[in-house]
């Protein structure tokens, strides 16, 4: 296990149904824009809008993607989503197989 890879990032991105979730799992994979990307569903979201608590039930998608990638997959969700404000969080990958982390380098690489 390495330590502090500044090569790779984990990001985070919320979407309100399957169908979206899969749609933007398989177009960053399919564009290169993340290695990898997990589509973990029965996630409930409680937050703020517009001055009213929500609670949604959702999707989280966990996409892996190289250091440099992060705002052209952040924009590309942007471009699919339908949220007026999609989350996107970019998570720097803290330890990790060397191998896997190269291998998301690699397969994010533009």
């Amino acid at each position: 296990m390495s330590g502090a890879d500044p090569g790779v990032r984990v990001v985070l991105v919320t979407a309100p149904d399957l169908a979206c979730a899969e749609r933007l799992a398989r177009t960053l994979v399919e564009e290169k824009l993340a290695a990898c990307v997990n589509v973990v569903p029965g996630v409930r979201s409680f937050y703020r809008w517009e001055g009213t608590v929500q609670d949604d039930t959702e999707l989280l998608l966990v996409a892996k993607t190289q250091a440099g990638r992060g705002s052209a997959l952040a924009a590309r969700v942007k471009e699919l989503h339908p949220y007026d404000l999609p989350e996107v969080l970019e998570l720097p990958a803290v330890g990790g197989s060397d191998a896997y982390l190269d291998w998301v380098r690699l397969e994010s690489s533009s």
